[in-house]
Order: C-alpha cells, then sequence, then structure tokens
C-alpha cells in the first residue's frame, strides 16, 4: 500500500484544462483586434506564440533537459498575452526578443510553470517598453480588417493624448473631445495594444471564465472597483487635472490587467483576503502612475511590483489551519 500526503480528493481541472480555457476566454478580444488592426494582429500573434512554443521546447530539451511540456497550453498562453500587451505593427525581430525574454527569463530561468514569481508575458513586455520605446509606443490608429501590417497609420493612445495635453497646459474639456467617447472606448475603437482595445470582448472572456470557475471574481472586481472610486476621488477633487473614473477603466491596460494578468494562479495570492490586498494595490499604484509618474499607463508596472509582494501575502494572510492550535480555548 502507497501512503501518501493530502490531498486525496482529485479535482476535474488540469493544468492544460485551464490554460486552454483562459486562451478560449481571450479569443473575443482577438477576434476585436484583427477586426480594428487587420493583418498586423495577426501577424503579432502567430509570431508572439510560435516563439513562446520554440523557445521553451529548446530551453527544456537542451537546457533544463526535463520534462517537455509545451503541449499543456500555457507556452501558448504566455505568447498570447504578449501580443495583446505590444503594437500591432511592432517588428518580428523586437517580438521575438520579447518571446524569449517572457520564456527564458521570466519564466524558466526560475524552473517553469509554477515557480515563476512574475507574470511572464509582462516581463516581456516591460523589457520591450524600456528597450524598444519608439517600437512599443507607436501605435496603429484603427482602420478596420483590411489593415495592412507596414503601412498602417500611427497615433497617440487616449491616455497618451491626455497626458501630453495635461503637461502642455490644455483644458481638460478640450482633451476629452479629441479623444473617442466612452462608447467607443467600450467598443474598442481607439488606439493601444491589441489586448487593451475592446472592454466588451474582454469581459465576454471574463464571463466566460467565471462560468468555467477558471477564475473568481475578487481580483478582477476588487482592481476594476478600486480603480474607478480612486480615479473618481481625483477627479472630483480637480476634474481640471485628473479624467474621470469611466476613462481609466475603459482605456489602457486597466481590464486587460485585471480579467486575465492578475489573475494568474502563479503569481497571485492563494486566499481571497490576499486577493483583495493584491488587487487594491496594483489599483492605487496604476492610479498613482498614470496621475502623477512620467508614463501614460501603469497597469504592466503595477502588476510585477505587486507580484513580488505575493509570498509575503500568502505568508500573513492566509485562512486558519484545522487543528491549529488557538488560545484560550477559542
Amino acid at each position: 500500500m502507497n501512503i501518501s500526503p493530502s490531498p486525496h480528493v482529485a479535482g476535474e481541472y488540469s493544468v492544460k484544462k485551464i490554460m486552454y480555457g483562459v486562451i478560449m476566454a481571450l479569443m473575443p478580444a482577438l477576434v476585436a483586434s484583427v477586426y480594428y488592426f487587420g493583418m498586423g494582429a495577426i501577424i503579432v500573434t502567430l509570431v508572439a506564440v510560435i516563439s513562446s512554443v520554440l523557445f521553451e521546447f529548446l530551453i527544456q530539451k537542451y537546457i533544463i533537459k526535463g520534462e517537455i511540456t509545451v503541449f499543456d497550453g500555457s507556452a501558448v498562453l504566455t505568447g498570447l498575452l504578449l501580443a495583446f500587451n505590444v503594437p500591432s505593427n511592432l517588428p518580428i525581430g523586437i517580438i521575438i526578443i520579447g518571446a524569449l525574454i517572457a520564456v527564458g527569463v521570466g519564466k524558466m530561468s526560475f524552473g517553469g510553470l509554477g515557480q515563476n514569481p512574475f507574470n511572464p508575458a509582462l516581463v516581456g513586455r516591460v523589457f520591450l517598453l524600456i528597450s524598444f520605446p519608439v517600437q512599443m509606443t507607436s501605435w496603429p490608429i484603427p482602420k478596420g480588417w483590411a489593415t495592412g501590417y507596414a503601412d498602417a497609420v500611427t497615433g497617440a493612445t487616449p491616455l497618451g493624448v491626455i497626458k501630453e495635453g495635461i503637461k502642455n497646459g490644455e483644458a481638460m474639456s478640450n482633451l476629452m473631445n479629441s479623444i473617442p467617447s466612452h462608447m467607443q472606448q467600450f467598443m474598442g475603437h481607439m488606439g493601444g495594444s491589441m489586448g487593451e482595445i475592446s472592454a466588451v470582448a474582454l469581459l465576454l472572456g471574463f464571463a466566460y471564465m467565471l462560468y468555467k470557475k477558471i477564475i473568481t471574481w475578487h481580483i478582477p472586481v476588487y482592481l476594476i472597483g478600486t480603480v474607478f472610486i480612486f480615479s473618481a476621488i481625483l477627479h472630483f477633487a480637480n476634474p481640471k487635472q485628473f479624467v474621470d473614473p469611466f476613462f481609466n477603466i475603459l482605456t489602457g491596460g486597466v481590464m486587460l490587467g485585471a480579467i486575465f494578468m492578475a489573475t494568474d494562479m502563479v503569481t497571485s495570492p492563494m486566499t481571497p483576503k490576499g486577493m483583495a490586498i493584491f488587487a487594491i494595490g496594483i489599483a492605487v499604484l496604476t492610479v498613482l502612475i498614470r496621475a502623477f509618474g512620467a508614463y501614460p499607463e501603469g497597469v504592466s508596472f503595477a502588476i510585477l511590483i505587486m507580484n513580488a509582494f505575493v509570498p509575503i501575502i500568502n505568508k500573513y494572510v492566509k485562512p486558519k489551519r484545522f487543528g491549529e492550535e488557538v488560545k484560550n480555548g477559542k
């Protein structure tokens, strides 16, 4: 008889099933990206996914020399999320570098899936942003599914327009009139990374993952809700300096980050209370960076910073263990 430690009850979910479930949840956003950015979105996605899978295979086979796990979907998901965090006209060579950093540094250098403290796709994205700032901030203007790859017209994102306008002393009312409306932002007709441009598509993916019980509601709701509340406080305190809360949650990476990046099981806390602390921290840092920092966007930096605090959160915020000794008989 073989005796093994608990748990002894097997769940219905496997790593492969969860990974491909998240990939399915990203499909509405991918369709929206292809619709707005055309062939550019397809090329960036294919290059990022193929490169991520290839690098993970090569590292596992020739460097780690361990089990080959490229078919569990995690490498595909890393590539897909990396593609969602870059412009749809990013040069192919830079995409390949981003995939190498995401998989090789952000994931495999720590031992592979389940051992990485930081979200691999965001590690790749931040590396590219620091190394190739011009290419990473040249955003194609959405034109429709027929848009080409190299000849797409570029322009600033709504966050960039507001940031630059405030810096130049322009009136907030004029700036808001020069960018897409909230409904256009919700549907996705604006410049930005591939996965940032359609809140409705991301919410469809969120609903699918909740239905499949791949994630819980805690991190997305706490994160988006805190961004909304904190932005509302700043806006009502000084509407000439700070944008309204709907703008803050519909533009940039708040939706993508809250639903698909911050909810990464490996790099997020285990308990609902820990998830709340984690999500609120991301939200506060995001708004602070947007409002007072040099970058118009702060979601990626905020998530990576809070990823570093996850071990501490898990250590001090955890449920009481069965059989734990209590004081005073309570």
